[in-house]
């Protein structure tokens, strides 16, 4: 049974007529009437009786045009989704994120790809760079929002520029201060993320260059926001994104004024280097950093 054969029918039986139906798909009407016979006999089945104004639909032959329509649809469907994965609305999209990206850039970007591809699932995890490299380049993830290191075999492009700063309580002595020394820090209790990031590295690597022991750390939690939380209502000190800083509780923390202890953060989205780059790759890229033109703009 060939599709073809099918379509010739649906005209022959919306026409009622093998003439005005040979005319519609310009063919012959022999050449039509193959068509039909082929059918039938595939089918084993009479689909029309002849009548002297044109041909009538047998019970099979309703049957079979209601089936026929119900396929023209699920084609026509199938072309939406083909056209829709080729232009990256459609698919699935696995993402991986720092901890420090802005909330803002990336629940916008989130929800324009959601709007512009509704068919789109979307995988998100959170992690260090340490975990999400590798994982781009073994195929585990298919982009990455993050800070960017130099890496060959990926293609970073630039959303918006970051930094890390010392973070306290309105409350804390030291948020009145001018000018805060390493030293002062020293002897302060920290909170922090995780032992093991980037950030927390660099910031043990500066204590450690001034010959000063590291921060005491006192609180620690995989959870951004709760740490942040913790810190605007006690004593502790953190060392987390200005963009953090500024979307959790920005009243109640401030940026200490600590020269040694501000680290540029570059965020950047990052994929793999391929001849084919998957569509809904792509149309993320695109809709992100339109997303972080506006972020740029307002910060």
């Amino acid at each position: 049974m060939e599709l073809r054969d099918l379509e010739y029918f649906a005209v022959i039986a919306e026409h009622g007529h093998l003439g005005r139906a040979a005319e519609a798909l310009h063919l012959s009407q022999p050449a039509l009437s193959k068509s039909l016979r082929r059918l039938e006999e595939i089918l084993d089945v009479r689909l029309v009786n002849r009548t002297s104004k044109g041909v009538e639909l047998t019970a099979e032959g309703s049957m079979l045009l209601l089936r026929i329509r119900e396929l023209r649809l699920s084609l026509q469907s199938l072309a939406r989704e083909i056209t829709d994965m080729s232009e990256g609305r459609a698919g699935h999209l696995r993402v991986g994120v720092g901890s420090p990206v802005s909330e803002h850039l990336l629940s916008n970007a989130f929800a324009a790809l959601l709007k512009d591809a509704p068919r789109t699932k979307l995988l998100v995890s959170t992690s260090d760079n340490d975990f999400m490299f590798p994982a781009l380049r073994n195929g585990e993830l298919d982009v990455i929002v993050t800070y960017f290191r130099p890496s060959e075999g990926l293609i970073s492009e630039h959303l918006y520029d970051d930094e890390f700063v010392v973070c306290a309580s309105t409350d804390h002595p030291l948020a009145q201060r001018t000018e805060v020394s390493l030293k002062e820090l020293s002897e302060e209790r920290w909170a922090f993320t995780e032992p093991n990031l980037v950030s927390q590295r660099w910031l043990l690597d500066k204590f450690r260059e001034a010959g000063l022991p590291p921060p005491r750390i006192t609180f620690e939690s995989r959870s951004l926001a709760l740490k942040q939380r913790t810190v605007a209502y006690s004593d502790l000190l953190t060392f987390v994104s200005r963009s953090v800083f500024e979307q959790t509780l920005p009243s109640k923390v401030k940026a200490l004024p600590v020269k040694e202890l501000i680290w540029p953060w570059p965020v950047s989205v990052i994929y793999r280097n391929e001849t084919f780059l998957p569509p809904v790759v792509r149309r993320f890229v695109e809709l992100i950093k339109t997303v972080a033109k506006t972020i740029r703009v307002s910060r």
